[in-house]
C-alpha cells in the first residue's frame, strides 16, 4: 500500500493507528446473497451522496447475533419506589 501511494510504511502505519484500522486482522468478508443487493446498495449510496432537500438519511444496522431473551427474574423496582416518599 505504501509503495502504491508513494509514501513510507511508517506513514501508512500512522494512518492506520490514528483511525484504529487493522486490515491485517480481517479474515473474512460477508457479501449479501440478495439478488437485488447491487440495486439496493446503489439506492442507499445515492441517498447519501445526493440527499433530497430537507431530508434526513438514517442508517439502521441489523444485529443478527442479538436475541431477545425471556427474563429469569422480575425487573428491579426503581430506587425511589423502594425507599418511599
Amino acid at each position: 500500500m505504501a509503495q502504491s501511494q508513494s509514501v513510507s510504511k511508517f506513514t501508512i502505519n500512522n494512518i492506520w493507528q490514528a483511525h484504529q484500522l487493522k486490515p491485517h486482522r480481517v479474515k473474512t468478508f460477508k457479501l449479501s446473497r440478495d439478488p437485488k443487493f447491487l440495486e439496493k446498495m446503489t439506492d442507499v449510496i445515492g441517498l447519501y451522496l445526493n440527499p433530497p432537500q430537507q431530508a434526513i438519511v438514517l442508517c439502521v444496522d441489523e444485529k443478527s447475533q442479538i436475541q431477545a431473551l425471556d427474563r429469569t427474574q422480575p425487573g428491579c423496582r426503581s430506587r425511589r419506589a423502594a425507599v418511599g416518599p
